[in-house]
């Protein structure tokens, strides 16, 4: 077991809320006794006081307890905040990015241990899902779901075709980057859609990486690629994503911040993960 953000976590609601039960059943009552008996005995208020004063671990596990058990809750059942390191989902997310995800669209898992108690729902074919990297599952991936079980997936020529059929996408003009974007200034957009309702945009530069893989996404595994298809390591090179291995769903950018510019762009706090 990794000592990860998580795992410190539930160490630490364990620990709190374990010394405030051990001290509201055992602890606490045998120092409300020696204190009555010394009072009894005439013993001054000082010392009485003393003798029935919580240890100062007690009083930080007391005070901390309720605030770490809100986090762990919060964190691990409902909406979990993310980082973007790199522009694999540009244009949809760029470096810098504070997004945040649902921990729950996909079903309720047990932090640390990842095992789902209560089933909700699944990845579907246009998701930004992020996930544990299965070739290092202590890191965090984001990427968007393109085939789901059963979906036979092809990308060739730099074109996605899903069932034998050919993604549509139309041809939308020029990326016009900024900050730590502005490395992919001049490549295409273009936006695909895989049916109603179901559009998003993604890049391709003039002469770009042309990763070919035809492939059938087996039963609890999916398959996952960056909107930055010719500058994203996904599914086209280490594999499918276990069902096991999902964290959520993103879906709203809170803040960024452009290490290049160094400032937050304000034009992206608010936006929706689409």
């Amino acid at each position: 077991m990794s000592l990860d953000f998580p795992t410190l976590l539930v160490v630490a609601t364990v620990v709190t809320g374990a010394l405030w039960a051990v001290d509201a059943a055992w602890w606490g009552p045998a120092r409300r006794a020696r204190a009555e008996e010394a009072a009894a005995a005439g013993s001054d208020a000082g010392t009485v006081e003393r003798l029935r004063r919580q240890p100062t671990v007690v009083e930080y596990a007391r005070s901390f307890f309720p605030v770490i058990l809100a986090v762990l809750v919060l964190r691990s059942f409902v909406v979990e905040p993310f980082r973007i390191p790199s522009g694999s989902m540009m244009p949809t997310l760029v470096t810098g990015d504070f997004i945040l995800v649902n921990k729950y669209t996909y079903g309720l898992r047990l932090p640390v241990l990842h095992t789902e108690i209560l089933d909700l729902g699944d990845p579907e074919r246009g998701d930004v899902m992020v996930f544990r990297y299965p070739e290092d599952p202590s890191v965090d991936y984001i990427k968007r779901v393109v085939g789901v079980p059963g979906d036979t997936i092809e990308y060739r020529d730099r074109r996605l075709y899903i069932n034998g059929e050919a993604v549509d996408r139309d041809y939308q003009g020029r990326y016009d980057g900024e900050g730590a974007g502005s490395s992919m200034t001049g490549s295409r957009i273009y936006r695909e859609r895989y049916g109603e309702g179901l559009d998003h945009e993604i890049l391709l530069e003039e002469m770009g990486n042309n990763r070919e893989v035809r492939t059938r996404v087996p039963e609890g595994h999916y398959f996952v690629m960056g909107d930055n298809r010719d500058n994203s390591r996904d599914s086209r090179y280490w594999g499918f994503v276990p069902e096991d291995h999902v964290v959520g769903r993103a879906f709203l950018i809170w803040m960024n911040w452009d290490s290049v510019e160094g400032t937050v762009r304000l034009d992206r706090i608010g936006g929706g993960v689409q």
